[in-house]
């Protein structure tokens, strides 16, 4: 097995219980899982509204474990200052949102990237997005996390796409991207072997623990497939 970044687990609070929330957090949080994955979306660069900073900064209140914040949203430089400040430790946002008449906005992004930032930055990749636009960002800024999505964004408790390990492949092998490779969408234990596998060392996994009758198993089965 090539081994990359530290393998790690991160639940998404998408499939939570929010009546509950502290009590869902500190739940696996004993059970020993290693960041929270938070989506944030804004009704507009994908139809479903969920979360701000200010639940994000009740969420730091009630845990340690790092905050792991996806912005699906379409002005993401707007707001990456108010989620540090809320208590961000990963701050991630979607290329897609800088593709411009087939070209990514690379000057853009290299603005927010030279920011002094308190949060670790990465950016996500949707499944139907070309590959293409990847080399250019990765050739002028400093990235090492990507998050692949291997269901459209948007709402939680979708089937798994395969062919986006065709994607965390070709970032591995043809790219030769050494950093963080985190996956999002219809992860279990069969899924998470085929990402880790294709080159991801990060699964966020929302449904397959927050629904099962026993979660400490579930994330035990996720941990079982980094060895397998």
């Amino acid at each position: 097995m090539v081994y990359y970044p530290e393998y790690k687990i991160a639940p998404s609070l998408l499939a939570a219980d929010y009546s509950k929330l502290r009590e869902e957090i500190k739940d696996v949080e004993y059970i020993g899982v290693d960041l929270l994955h938070i989506d944030v979306m804004d009704g507009h660069f994908v139809p479903n509204i969920t979360v701000g900073p200010d639940m994000v900064k009740d969420i730091r209140k009630s845990t340690e474990l790092p905050l792991d914040v996806h912005l699906m949203i379409t002005h993401p430089q707007e707001y990456i200052s108010r989620f540090e400040s809320a208590g961000a430790d990963i701050i991630t946002f979607h290329i897609e949102v800088f593709i411009k008449e087939n070209k990514v906005d690379i000057t853009s992004l290299q603005k927010i990237f030279r920011e002094k930032h308190r949060a670790r930055l990465g950016m996500v990749l949707n499944p139907p997005t070309d590959m293409k636009y990847f080399q250019p960002v990765l050739e002028a800024i400093p990235l090492d996390f990507i998050l692949v999505m291997s269901v459209n964004p948007g709402f939680g408790g979708q089937e798994f796409i395969p062919d986006v390990l065709n994607k965390v492949r070709y970032l591995r092998t043809e790219l030769q991207f050494k950093g963080d490779i985190e996956i999002d969408g219809g992860i279990n234990h069969d899924t998470a072997r085929s990402a880790i596998e294709a080159g991801c060392n990060i699964l966020v996994a929302g449904s397959y623990i927050f629904k099962s009758s026993d979660r400490r198993k579930a994330v035990e089965l996720l941990r079982k497939s980094f060895q397998e």
